[in-house]
Parts: C-alpha cells; structure tokens; sequence
C-alpha cells in the first residue's frame, strides 16, 4: 500500500465528524505545543501578546513536534475504536512539547500533577514550567507520563520498543524513529529486531519512520534518497512500508488513518496466524513512513526566511519574541492560527470534542501501565543459589569457571521465570561460561534457521544479536516495562554502551525523585572476559575503564562488585537479581581459577562487601606491619601468592590481608550509602601502616575513593596501567606491575624494618622476574610454579 507523494486524498476512512475532531485535537496539541516553548503568561491570548508574557530564554524543539502530535491524535483514535493496550515510543525526544501537551489533554499530566489543573491557570503553569528553572526538561523525560525513553540521546528507540514488546502478548508498541535518529548506528541495527520477535508470545512494534527533512541545519540522508531505494531499505529490514506524504492536512489525516487502520489489520492478521493456525514463518511486519513538513503548521517565512518545511523550524523558529515586536506579532498569528477560542471554553478547560477524543483509563498512552513498569513487577522465583556452591576443601585451591557455575544457577532462574526474565549478551554467552542457560531455553531466532545451528528457535529467550547497543537498548526496554534481566559482556566492549548506561543511570536517579514512577528491576552487567585474562586477543581486548565510568554516576543507583571465586559470584549474582533501581556491575573472569572460600563464608563476606581473611594473614593480635588489599580475582591471587613468598623470606612479618568484593565500600559512607564510616576504615587499613591494593581496573580509582582517609598517603595502589599486548596470563600482571614479585618487592621497600635485611630477597624477586622473561619467550607459557601454583603448597 503506498499513497505516493503529494497522492492523499481526501477520500479515505475518516467520517466529516472524525476528520473535524483528530484536526481540532491536534490543533489543541499543537497550540500547547507552541505555549510551552514561548509563553509565561496570557495562555488562552485573551489580551494581545506582550513581552512580559513572552519567556526571557526560549528553549525547545519546535520541528519534529507537529508530526509527532499527528501521530498521537490517530493512535488515540486507533486505541478507542479497537481496545488496543498500546505504547508511543517517541524518537525524536526534542519533540518533548507534543507528549507532555498530549498528557495534559488526556487529563493524565493533571491526576499526577494536581497543580497542572486542566484550565487557564493550569495551562499558565504548564506553559511556564517548561524548559524552565526548577521545571522540566525539554524532552520525554521521566516527568512526562506514558514515557520509558527520553530520547535526548537518539538511535534507541527501536530498541526499546523492542524490549517492551517482548513478552507482552497484548501490547503495541508504535516507535517514532525520527530521520536524525536513523542515522545512528544503533537505529540502524535496531531494525533487525524483526528477526528476534516471536508474534505467538510477543507484542509488536509499530515504527513509524516520520521523515521531515532536515537535522538541526544538514539534510537527513532518508528524506533524500529516491522512494524506491527507500522502500527497498525498509523491505530488506523485514518490513513492509506503507508511505504517507504530503502537507495538506485533510488529504494527511485520511491517508494517515488509511495507513494506520491497514498496519493494525495486518499486526491482527500475523497474530491469528501465529497464534490460532501455528504459523512459524516470519512474518514481514507493517510500519509506516511519515513524510511531512519540519516545523508544520508553523510560520512559513521570518525575516524574509523560508521556515516551514526547512531546517530553521528545528528548535525554535524565531528567538526574539520578547524584544522584537516583528518577531511577537508571528508569534500571536501562529498561536491564533490554532483557534484557541474554539478549543478551550471561557474557564481553557479543553472542550468536549477534544475531551472525548482519547480512550479511557488505562487505554490513555499517557497512562499505559506499562510505561511505568514499577507496578506490574513480579519478584522473580529464585532457585537457593547455595544449592549451587563449589565445594572448597582448601582455600586457594582447585580449578573452576566461575561464571559457568553462574550459568547453571541463571539457567534454573530461566527455568522459573519464563515470562519476566530474559539473558542478553552480544554473541557472547558460550564465550562468557553462561552456555548452561541453553539447557533451559535456546537461542532467540526467527530468521532462517540451518540443521546444524546451535540451539536457534523463535521462542528462545536467550537474546544475542553482535550489537550491544541492541542488547543494552532490549533491555532496557524490558526492565522499563517492569520485567528482569542479566546482560553479559567482554569488559573492554562494554564500553560501547557508555552512554546509555549514562541515560539509564539518570533516568533511575531522576525517578528516584518521582513519586508516582515505581521502582524497577535493576540493570544487571556481568563483565567477563576481562582484562587480565584476554592476554589471547591482546592488547584491543583490555581494558577495564568501564567501573570507572560507572562510579561517575549518583551513589544512589551504582553498585560495584569484584566477586573473587564462584561461590562469591552466587552470592553477589543473588543479591543483584533482587534490587530495584540500580545498576550493578559484577567484574568475574571465566577462566579456570582458584576457589577460596566455601558458601558460608562466602555468604558472611559478600554481606560485609569487605572483610579481613584471617587465614591468609599473620597479624592476629598484633599490629600489622603492613595491610596487602585486594580487588578482583586475579588480583586477590597474586596478593595471596606475595603473602607466600613474602613469609619464606621473613617468617615473622606480621601481614594484614583485606580483600574487597563491594567496591563502594571504600568511599565514605557520606559519599556513598555502601561506604565504611573513618572507625571502620581505620580499623581495617589502620591510620599510619603501608597499605598495598591490588586492584583490578585503574589504579587512581581507589585513590579517588579513599582520598579521604586518614591513611590515605600510605596506600599505594597497582593496577591496569594500559600495558597489554598479546602474552601469558601471568605476563599481564608483570607488565602492569601488579604481578605477586612486584607486590613482594613493594611490601620489602615500604616495611621499614626490612630494609637492613632485603637485599636478597629483592634480589630473589628481580631474578624471579628476569626468568620469567626468558621462560615465556622460550616456551610461549607461564612457569610451571606460576601457572599451577596453590595457595599452602609452601607448607604454611
């Protein structure tokens, strides 16, 4: 179905009666749209414009604002005619002014914000708060009901809408991608989405690709590429595209209601295949490209400058309404071009043909239940994640990946929860030791599937698509829309999602402010492969930066946790999957590695986030010489294995050996709901020994979180310092200086009373440090002691 260019008639499904009210609707949107960017006072313009009632800073987005209002009045008349539980999903999240004036409209903005009154003074407030001190923000923010994407990044929408779908049978997601937004990488990934939708169990998703011509000065590459070409990127995507274009509102409405009611037909028709006559095939699903004018319905020239249909429609046309007459005059002909008089009674309450226009209830996008996810989250059924324990006979010892006990204890997760918990990883969950979740469920796939695939069905839940913004935008998605996930990732390439664990991140910060939005499951990030163990792919794969960016953000969303051995993976990998409004971040290598504590002890370290290992220390009822710490699994082995060599040299040295696995406990516990109080730091880390940290990332990250206490000057912290390279295992903590003989040696140059007796044993580590030099080089492996080595085999 294509209506062409300039081809909407009007002729279509619309009655004379339903024409006039989506137009009067949208009318109204359009004119609050307009209020908010320009006006402080006089909402209804029941005197002429003066330049007290013009805002000193105007700031928002006029351009893509219209057509986004377009779309919602034909939705609404969609969602009432067919009962339909649907979402708007807004691309273009500049185009904030439409679906905060639509909120308004419905009454929802109101029934939240009691003082934002349906009527003239209601209006006036309305107006004013916008882009506004102490108001809101210029896009979907959390504020504005019926949102779950802010979009002042753009590439995500898709995504998730994507992620909202999932699992959520009934629902439509209609996903605005506005023509900037589908030059991102991430949109453009997004489209392959179709391939991972189920329609026997999912929701789906309405893009609607709304193509208006211009970014903020540039031309949009959509809007120029010939129709054809157009329609044969969006059919190689999986869709099949119904064009709306043109400017002249009748022809527009009816074409676009044409369009819509043949999407919806065709959604139903996919369902009652899938869902009735078991049609597995994927389907080509509907979406709709919306060709119209940047900036419609507003001024067509300023200053002798076309603006309508081109680029200085983008923000706000003209900027000087308040001080220039010329400019105040365009303002109050655009504003009265509306006809406020006929779409607000004498009190500005909305009159009723624009009143009754939108569905009830719930049914109200606005108010949809789940673009505020919190209330529908069910507590996920959890296994006893001490059924999953390692055994461990002797500290220190034996051989187990870690994240592959991780595996069994999530594929049990799977197991229980079928509907509400998904595992996301970019081509990654064998790699990363998670592949007992496939014994559970397979993989996501509704493309082509081969014989000799490995474990691919339509109703898989396991999401992998070599994207992580993809992944991340899934599930973000998912979690929004009140459901539960774990997302796994090399270390070094989570970083491709930094700003959207940025915008997720403020989003739970905002929310946690918002009274009305509910807490949601919290975000979950395995990073495995990490960087003391991607020594294979070298130096591109290292890098551990990710915590760093992460600390960056508000104490009250962030958790940070380097879990040492398997047992103490469980317990943090419990914990996480029961919060609300957080990220956690879980750091574990998926190599074999040495186990250390049993369930037990395991449980009453993870719950401490610290603690000293009495067992690996010689200073009970003394005071230290000196405090080994430790953060990381690798790190946590090579201080241990320091602890070793430095008792055979100096038996008596009294050692302290504090080991991390909640990162946050480190910062002051007025920094930091997670962090130790000075009395609890001092007590650990003491207020005037040398403290030596073993750190897995950064090594001024621990500075920086410590640089408040007393003892700060005496810590000195080895960590990654962005020396890598393809080598051993053990040849990475050398090159970083992190290594058991440079912690060793450390320790000898920072105890004071070693100095008269170290000069051989310094020399025993700068040997040990040579001939592990020449013994790599030679047998292109880490020494046989090194690479088997056991903590007590030294007879301790």
């Amino acid at each position: 179905m294509d209506a062409g260019p300039d081809t909407a008639t009007r002729t279509g499904p619309l009655s004379r009666e339903e024409l006039a009210a989506l137009d009067t609707w949208w009318r109204a949107a359009n004119y609050l749209s307009v209020g908010q960017i320009y006006l402080m006072g006089n909402p209804l313009l029941r005197e002429p414009l003066r330049p007290e009632h013009i805002k000193p800073r105007l700031l928002g987005h006029w351009g893509t604002t219209p057509g986004l209002n377009f779309v919602y009045a034909h939705l609404n008349r969609a969602i009432a005619a067919r009962e339909l539980d649907m979402m708007y999903v807004m691309g273009p999240g500049h185009g904030g002014p439409g679906p905060v004036a639509a909120a308004w409209l419905e009454g929802t903005y109101s029934e939240i914000y009691p003082d934002i009154s349906r009527d003239a003074d209601g209006m006036a407030r309305l107006f004013t708060q916008f882009s506004f001190p102490g108001g809101i923000p210029s896009h979907v923010a959390p504020e504005t009901p019926g949102s779950i994407h802010e979009g002042g990044e753009l590439g995500y929408a898709l995504s998730h809408a994507y992620g909202a779908a999932f699992d959520n049978p009934d629902l439509i997601v209609a996903a605005v991608v506005g023509d900037g937004e589908a030059e991102t990488g991430p949109l453009a990934t997004s489209w392959h989405s179709t391939k991972f939708v189920d329609p026997r169990r999912d929701g789906a998703v309405l893009p609607i690709l709304h193509l208006n011509g211009y970014k903020i000065a540039n031309p949009t590459v959509l809007a120029r590429i010939e129709h054809e070409e157009l329609e044969h990127l969006l059919r190689g995507y999986g869709h099949d595209p119904v064009f709306v274009e043109g400017s002249d509102p009748e022809r527009m409405h009816q074409a676009f209601a044409a369009a819509l009611d043949h999407c919806l037909d065709a959604i139903l028709e996919i369902r009652r295949r899938a869902r009735r006559d078991g049609v597995t095939e994927r389907p080509r699903w509907p979406m709709i490209v919306l060709r119209s004018p940047k900036g419609w319905t507003g001024p067509k020239e300023v200053d002798g400058l076309p603006v309508e249909g081109y680029w200085r429609s983008h923000q706000v046309p003209f900027a000087n309404a308040r001080d220039d007459d010329s400019h105040r005059k365009i303002l109050e002909e655009w504003l009265r071009s509306y006809r406020p008089e006929e779409l607000f009674d004498d009190h500005g309450v909305p009159v009723p043909a624009i009143r009754d226009l939108h569905p009830a209830g719930e049914r109200r996008m606005s108010a949809n239940p789940h673009a505020n996810g919190g209330p529908l989250v069910r507590d996920l059924a959890l296994p006893d994640f001490r059924d999953y324990a390692v055994p461990v006979e002797a500290r220190g010892t034996g051989s187990v990946e870690s994240t592959r006990v991780l595996g069994t204890f999530l594929r049990d997760v799977m197991r229980e929860n079928t509907s509400t918990f998904r595992v996301f990883s970019p081509d990654e969950n064998n790699s990363n030791r998670l592949g007992p979740v496939l014994e559970a469920t397979a993989r996501t796939w509704n493309a082509r599937i081969l014989p000799d695939d490995d474990r691919l069905a339509p109703d898989g839940r396991v999401m992998e698509i070599l994207s992580e913004h993809t992944c991340q935008g899934w599930l973000e998605g998912y979690l929004l829309t009140g459901r539960h996930g774990f997302f796994s990732c090399y270390e070094a390439f989570v970083h491709i999602v930094d700003s959207m664990f940025n915008q997720h991140a403020k989003w739970l910060r905002t929310t946690n402010g918002i009274d009305w939005r509910r807490p949601i499951p919290s975000l979950n990030y395995l990073l495995t492969s990490h960087v003391w163990r991607q020594d294979h792919n070298g130096f591109s794969h290292q890098d551990p930066g990710f915590i760093d960016h992460v600390v960056n953000k508000k104490a009250d969303v962030i958790r940070v946790y380097l879990p040492p051995d398997a047992n103490t993976l469980l317990s943090v990998a419990d914990h996480c999957l029961r919060t609300r409004q957080y990220v956690n971040v879980i750091v574990a290598g998926k190599q074999p590695q040495l186990q250390y504590l049993d369930m037990d002890a395991a449980i009453v370290h993870c719950t401490k986030g610290i603690g000293i290992w009495d067992w690996a220390g010689t200073d009970q009822g003394a005071e230290p010489d000196v405090v080994l710490g430790c953060a990381g699994d690798v790190p946590t082995m090579e201080t241990l294995a320091a602890v070793e060599i430095l008792l055979e040299w100096f038996p008596d040295l009294r050692i302290r050996v504090v080991n991390v696995v909640d990162l946050m406990r480190l910062q002051d516990h007025t920094e930091h709901p997670h962090g130790l109080s000075d009395r609890e730091f001092d007590s650990l880390f003491t207020t005037d020994k040398p403290v030596i940290f073993a750190y897995h990332g950064y090594p001024w990250l621990i500075h920086r979180l410590t640089y408040r206490r007393t003892n700060h000057d005496n810590i000195h912290v080895r960590g990654y310092k962005e020396e890598g390279t393809t080598t051993t295992p053990f040849d990475m903590c050398v090159l970083n200086q992190i290594d058991r003989f440079d912690l060793a040696m450390d320790v000898v140059d920072r105890v004071p009373r070693l100095h008269p007796i170290s000069a051989y044993a310094r020399e025993y580590l700068k040997n040990r440090l040579v001939e592990h030099h020449q013994y790599i080089r030679t047998h292109g492996e880490d020494m046989p002691d090194i690479r088997d080595w056991e903590w007590g085999r030294s007879g301790r």
